[in-house]
């Protein structure tokens, strides 16, 4: 059991320092000038989800359910 929370307590310190990195890489949500000209609509705004933007949302949602469920199971341990 103290080996399972060692484990537990490694993968959730590497998750922490890979959402604060992932959550640091991606851009503001406030685009500047380009969303009063609705640059939202361009080839990138349609596509977001294949872009590296979209990708590093993805990686944040699956970190930030990763760092939920091990904080719950530390918890119970």
């Amino acid at each position: 059991m103290a080996v399972l929370k060692i484990i537990l307590t490694v993968i959730f310190v590497i998750d922490c320092i890979a959402l604060s990195a992932i959550v640091l890489l991606q851009e503001g949500k406030s685009a500047g000038l380009g969303a009063i000209s609705g640059a939202a609509e361009t080839y990138w705004g349609r596509n977001k989800g294949r872009s590296v933007e979209g990708k590093l949302e993805k990686f944040t949602t699956i970190a930030a359910i990763a760092f939920l469920v091990i904080a719950l199971v530390l918890n119970v341990f």
